[in-house]
């Protein structure tokens, strides 16, 4: 028997291995391959959602680098000494400023941040911290005692919300022999605070002195924190 066109030649022409071929269509063909790649078999080494995501993160960073790079004078190099002379400058600012203090008088700088405490109290805690050697803690503590210690004199009118600054202001001024002490002893207070930085032995021994020399002397009147004449 003899068939005519070209389909119907293919569907009879026998394969070498005397099997008739099998006309198949190209959607059905195309199904069928991707039932056949959709075997986790052939995914088992493929990178997980984590490693294609930082994949594309290096590969845009690369062409971030090589963008930046093409522009600076000298090339990767020229650009590799700009970051670093950059984070250098950086970090001298930062060992020079420290953390960025907070203007005095903003909500939580107040000298007092827990309840009510003698002088006596703050005393005993600075004399604690100072023997564990603590000295930031001990800082604070004996500026607070200072002040406190101003007030329970009426050399300082207690004042809720007042901050070391303007105690050593208003102290000054009824104890201005000790004025420039009281101001420093304010700024060491504010430093290891605000400014993030750290006391020391003969920093917190200065203040110490200063709480010891004020309980010694005798205001003066005329010019009292609470500005009476005399």
């Amino acid at each position: 028997m003899t068939f005519t066109g070209g389909t119907a030649a293919a569907l009879t022409r026998p394969r070498a291995d005397g099997d008739t071929p099998v006309d198949i269509s190209r959607v059905p063909a195309r199904e069928a391959a991707e039932r056949e790649l959709s075997d986790p078999r052939y995914h088992e080494n493929d990178p997980n959602l984590l490693q294609r995501g930082l994949g594309r993160f290096w590969e845009w960073l690369d062409d971030l680098f090589g963008a930046a790079s093409g522009a600076t004078p000298g090339g990767v190099l020229g650009l590799v000494v700009i970051v670093l002379v950059v984070a250098a400058l950086v970090a001298a600012l930062w060992w020079r400023l420290g953390t960025p203090r907070r203007a005095p008088g903003t909500t939580g700088d107040s000298l007092f941040a827990d309840g009510p405490r003698t002088a006596r109290d703050h005393r005993t805690a600075a004399a604690r911290h100072a023997s564990a050697g603590r000295w930031n803690e001990a800082v604070q503590e004996r500026m607070r005692a200072i002040v406190r210690s101003l007030e329970e004199r009426t050399l300082l009118e207690p004042r809720p919300g007042r901050t070391a600054d303007e105690a050593a202001a208003e102290a000054g001024r009824s104890l201005p022999s000790h004025a420039d002490d009281l101001r420093l002893a304010a700024r060491a207070f504010d430093d290891v605070t605000y400014g993030g930085r750290t006391a020391d032995e003969p920093a917190y021994r200065r203040v110490e002195a200063l709480d010891t020399a004020l309980e010694r002397t005798r205001p003066t009147l005329d010019t009292a924190s609470t500005g009476t004449p005399s």
